[in-house]
């Protein structure tokens, strides 16, 4: 049973990748894309990395999702004011396909060109992770052994959304982007007023439990930014001016509480983001709490795009 529901999954993420490749509707292949990372969720989770899995269903299956929405949204909208019609891909879709079904192949060659069993660095990861006080290898990976690069990472969605602003035009400089529709549905009216108290208590569970179990800082931030968006598409709360300086001041918190406790580590372990023992735990869950934050505003601040009102005056 469990190999048919692995080779089915298989097959719709196949037929769901070509549907995405070779469709000619956009908001058809965003759909799909969205589905399929949906799927690919399942299918980590199948493979047993449920933290891959999360995060893969909140990044890309959701928020990049939607981004792209919005996107093609924003692309229609200037094609009906143009009048011109859409572009197909030809050649270049031709060759897009031979170099992504080239770099599939490498990757699959490279894999099966492992050793059996594949060197691993599991083993030191867990005899180390009692240094750290938690209980979830992963966050240890991301917030102990690795955590520069992890840090580095929420700095690159920091500068993604500083040239995401850097579009706004001078006149609308330290506005507020419109995510409104004209008319929104009842169904999303509902949605939005019944499922963000949902989403901030299983957003505040996964940054709480991610210390020792599954979760962490990026899912519960692509959580809270997707039911953050969810309200503002609503209309029942307008986004904020980006000129704010406790939005700004909540977006660097996260990085900079990072950094501050990594030149602490100078002081009181020896190095950079070193940890001393005692309070590791309490250190990477504050750092996490701080990051979630961060991520949620940068999230949905990069889906909602550049200021398109004047602020206020």
């Amino acid at each position: 049973m469990n190999l048919l529901l692995d080779l089915a999954l298989v097959a719709w993420l196949v037929v769901l990748a070509l549907h995405v490749a070779r469709t000619g509707d956009d908001r058809n292949a965003i759909v799909a894309f969205i589905a399929f990372g949906l799927l690919l969720g399942l299918a980590w989770t199948r493979l047993g990395a449920i933290d891959v899995a999360l995060t893969e269903a909140a990044i890309g299956g959701g928020i990049t999702g939607l981004l792209l929405l919005r996107a093609e949204a924003h692309l229609r909208r200037g094609r009906q004011a143009d009048g011109a019609p859409r572009q197909g891909g030809g050649a270049k879709t031709i060759v897009a396909a031979l170099a992504s079904a080239v770099v599939a192949l490498g990757l699959g060659l490279a894999v099966l060109a492992f050793p059996s069993p594949a060197p691993t660095l599991a083993q030191p990861a867990l005899a180390a992770i009692d240094a750290t006080g938690l209980g979830n290898p992963v966050t240890a990976v991301l917030l102990a052994y690795r955590a520069l690069d992890t840090l580095l990472e929420k700095v690159v969605v920091l500068l993604a959304l500083l040239g995401v602003w850097a579009l706004t035009p001078d006149n609308l400089w330290g506005g507020a982007p419109e995510l409104k529709e004209a008319n929104p549905p009842q169904p999303l009216l509902y949605l939005a007023r019944t499922l963000p108290p949902f989403g901030v208590l299983i957003a505040v569970y996964m940054v709480w439990v991610g210390a020792d179990a599954p979760g962490g800082t990026f899912q519960a931030g692509s959580i809270l930014a997707a039911m953050w968006l969810l309200v503002m598409l609503a209309g029942l709360s307008p986004a904020p001016e980006t000129r704010s300086r406790l939005l700004r001041l909540l977006l660097v918190g996260g990085p900079a509480l990072f950094f501050a406790i990594g030149f602490l580590g100078f002081a009181v372990a020896g190095g950079f983001l070193a940890y001393p023992k005692p309070l590791a735990k309490a250190l990477i869950v504050g750092i996490e709490a701080a990051l979630t934050v961060a991520i949620a505003l940068a999230l949905g601040l990069l889906v909602a795009g550049p200021s398109n009102k004047a602020p206020a005056r």
